[in-house]
């Protein structure tokens, strides 16, 4: 990883992708039959809104990474795909299309995520909370893992997923805490420590990932995964970042396969208890794994 520089806030000239970034192109009839069912229930994936490398080989596999609460983010990540700016209405239906959808599709282990609403009260937790019940209700032998925003630090809001207790709980942590300000425009890097910290405080498996080639050292990629351990995650992802559009930050690197072995090695070393580390890897990529 490349020395402390900053990184630049304008696009910088784009560079060809390395060999071990290039995918295949969706096909096949699982991927048929998700792509149906995602259009026919009007649902909303993390995949096609964050424009996902993965996204033939898990709905080739019949799987999906559902987002709820509409796909209109309120704030502005400078990694993100997903659009910033005013989201629609909260949609009470959503949640029973989404367990529906689950059932319909033989999913044993669903992700969940959503954008961020710091438009409403709750940060979205109602709506949160009555998917994981409506999950568990119209397809009981589905495990879940919930990638949840930080509920702008509304310690009550947070407490909703508590409650509803999925299996597991996740929120990244995205980069180090000298970008962040960068990369998360109006995430904080303790605030997402004290999420994580209050989720394991309250016996949730936990899970967080971390993207790199925005300009971090190695010596900062490694003390962010201690400041993880040090708030008790189980389970952490490591991937490459992948420029979006023009308009999003620029990648700075592409962290090479080895690279990426020798962090999975040091994450086990410092105890968590699965490492996903690899390029391609995303926050959801192989998260059946996770349920131990």
């Amino acid at each position: 990883m490349n020395s402390n520089e900053e990184v630049p806030q304008m696009p910088v000239a784009r560079f060809p992708k390395p060999k071990w970034l290039r995918v295949k192109l969706p096909t096949g009839e699982n991927y048929k039959k998700v792509r149906a069912i995602v259009d026919d229930q009007k649902l909303h994936t993390i995949c096609e809104s964050g424009h996902c490398p993965n996204m033939g080989e898990c709905w080739g596999a019949g799987t999906a990474t559902f987002m709820i609460l509409g796909n209109i983010c309120t704030r502005s990540c400078g990694f993100c795909s997903v659009a910033t700016g005013r989201p629609e209405a909260v949609d009470i239906f959503e949640p029973a299309r989404v367990a529906r959808s689950i059932q319909l599709m033989g999913v044993k282990h669903a992700v969940i995520t959503s954008v961020d609403r710091d438009d409403l009260p709750d940060g979205g937790s109602e709506i949160w909370k009555e998917t994981i019940a409506a999950i568990r209700r119209i397809s009981p032998g589905t495990t879940m893992e919930t990638l949840i925003p930080d509920f702008a630090g509304k310690w009550d809001n947070l407490q909703r997923i508590i409650d509803a207790a999925p299996e597991i709980v996740s929120h990244n942590l995205e980069t180090v805490r000298r970008l962040t300000k960068r990369v998360r425009i109006q995430a904080r890097y303790d605030r997402s420590l004290e999420v994580l910290r209050r989720l394991k405080q309250a016996e949730m498996r936990t899970k967080s990932g971390v993207m790199l080639g925005l300009g971090e050292t190695q010596e900062e990629v490694l003390e962010t995964m201690q400041d993880l351990r040090s708030v008790g995650v189980d389970i952490l992802t490591l991937g490459q970042y992948l420029q979006p559009t023009p308009r999003h930050l620029s990648v700075v690197e592409f962290v090479t396969p080895e690279s990426f072995v020798a962090l999975r090695e040091a994450g086990l070393e410092m105890g968590f208890r699965y490492v996903e580390s690899g390029p391609l890897v995303r926050s959801s990529y192989h998260a059946e794994k996770h349920i131990f």
